[in-house]
Parts: C-alpha cells; sequence; structure tokens
C-alpha cells in the first residue's frame, strides 16, 4: 500500500477533482476530510461507504483509503499529528473533553460513514472549515491562533456526533460475516486485556471458549493472540511516528512486560527495533 508523508505538523487545503488519481494509500499523519461539494464512494479498510456534500471523514494514519468520484468533487483536508492536538487541543479542553479527544486518537473507536450525522451541525462544520481553510492560507495577523481555535470548534463538534452515533456499528452488525465481526472486535478492543480474554470473547460472540480459537485459525490463518500483537504493532509504529511517548511508555501503553520485552516482538514483526524503525520513518 502506497503511504503518503507529511511533513507539517497541521496543513489545511481544498481540492477539487472530476476523477479520482490517487492510489489506495495510508499516511503518517491524521486526516479530516469534509466535502464540500459532490458525490461518490469513500473505500476506507475495504468498506465502502457512499459521500455527498457536508459529509466527514476522520482517517488515522493506518487507515487505507480512496475515492470513487461520481459527480465533481471539493474536498477541503485538515492534516494533523498527535503532537499537534496534545499542544495545541488538549491543553485548554476540560478533562471530559480530554478523555474522549484521546480515545478518538488511540483508535478505541471507529466510524466508516460520515461522523456528522446532524443536519445543522453539517452546516456548521462546512462553514467552520471553509473559514479555516481562509485563515491558514492567507497567513493574517494572530491567523495560528484563530486556527487553533476554529479546529478546535470542529473537532468538538465531530466528538459530539461521534459519540452517539451508532449508525455505522448498526450496519457492521448486519452486514459483516460473524469473522468480521470478530476481527472488528479484536481491532478496537486489542488494548483491553479483560476483553481480549478467551471467555469474554467467546460470550460477545456465542461460542464456546474452546472452539472460538479453532474458529479463528482456520477463517484467518492466524491465532487470536497474533490478530492482537499485529494490532499492538500496528499501534506501536503510529505511536513511534506520531507521539511524544518514549521507547518505554509506548511498551507500557501497549500492555508490553517492559521496553525489552517491547523491542524482542517488534523486531520480530518489523525486522528493526523500535528505536530503529522511528528514526527510518521520520528521515524519510
Amino acid at each position: 500500500m502506497k503511504r503518503i508523508v507529511n511533513f507539517n505538523s497541521f496543513n489545511v487545503f481544498s481540492i477539487e477533482k472530476e476523477n479520482w488519481d490517487v492510489e489506495y494509500h495510508n499516511h503518517n499523519f491524521y486526516e479530516l476530510i469534509i466535502i464540500e461539494k459532490g458525490k461518490g464512494f469513500h473505500h476506507l479498510n475495504n468498506i465502502t461507504f457512499p459521500y455527498q456534500k457536508g459529509d466527514v471523514f476522520l482517517l488515522r494514519p493506518s487507515d487505507g483509503h480512496e475515492f470513487s468520484i461520481t459527480n465533481k468533487t471539493r474536498f477541503i483536508y485538515i492534516k494533523f499529528t498527535e503532537q499537534y492536538i496534545w499542544e495545541n487541543l488538549l491543553s485548554n479542553k476540560k478533562n471530559e473533553l480530554k478523555k474522549v479527544v484521546q480515545l478518538l486518537m488511540e483508535d478505541h473507536s471507529f466510524v466508516y460513514e460520515s461522523v456528522i450525522k446532524c443536519k445543522t451541525d453539517r452546516e456548521h462544520l462546512l462553514q467552520l472549515a471553509r473559514i479555516l481553510l481562509y485563515e491558514f492560507s492567507h497567513k493574517n495577523t494572530y491567523n495560528k491562533e484563530i486556527s487553533s481555535d476554529l479546529f478546535s470548534a470542529i473537532i468538538t463538534i465531530l466528538i459530539r456526533n461521534t459519540m452517539s452515533n451508532i449508525t455505522a456499528k448498526n450496519w457492521l452488525t448486519q452486514n459483516l460475516s460473524r469473522i468480521e465481526r470478530i476481527l472488528y472486535y479484536i481491532n478496537i478492543n486489542a488494548l483491553d486485556p479483560d476483553k481480549m480474554k478467551i471467555e469474554n470473547l467467546a460470550q460477545e460472540f456465542m461460542l464456546s471458549p474452546n472452539y472460538i480459537s479453532i474458529y479463528i485459525k482456520k477463517q484467518t490463518g492466524f491465532s487470536i493472540q497474533q490478530h492482537i500483537m499485529q494490532h499492538k504493532i500496528k499501534t506501536a509504529e503510529k505511536l513511534l511516528l506520531q507521539s511524544h511517548y518514549n521507547i518505554s511508555e509506548i511498551a507500557d501503553k501497549l500492555g508490553f512486560n517492559d521496553a525489552s520485552h517491547f523491542n524482542k516482538i517488534f523486531k520480530t514483526y518489523k525486522e528493526m527495533s523500535p528505536s530503529e524503525f522511528k528514526k527510518k520513518g521520520l528521515s524519510y
């Protein structure tokens, strides 16, 4: 998969396309995409949803995506790093909002469809995105401060909608196979040791504890622990390149025994140490 690399901690721009010409890809940053006009389809992590004017998509660094355009589309892009979130957004948020923003950034919830469902919020967020685009592009006095405040308002509106949006989860439950639902569940709960206990996972999907391990291995070729570890390694990659955490802190966040254990497992999967991966990623 192609990986698009951006060296700025915060960037805002717009593009208009009749045909999508960027291959399926992911990024080294977070991305908020607002549809200013047009319609088509968004292919995100191999799941396809239609898009239209006012839709908003939140993408994390590990997410792969591309668009199929039906009607000429104008996109507003807001690209940002986890470091930017910590330095410019979390510093002035209430504790409750801080926790929600952190959850959003750490993949504990996920929405495939547009994250904005409320009609009024869609209109307001689109207007805020347009103003943010102007401020960021024109570099007037105090534009950085204004841009930070506008971005904060956009994220807060996004949070309000994400926390109450169950449409995507309902769609996943109704349309995905059992193994796809299990893998989705593992993906969003891999860092929760209690939910990853075999007996709890089996109860969630109404399978026996003895059979669920056999079922997952038969369907995917990988064990439950291998799926959990693959998710942890992907999360580690993101934290190494996008966060302010050191290697010991990342090891602790991901549930490894210590930094030495984390180094050993990471090297098994990536054929390089976490520090080598970080150095190589930041040098691109």
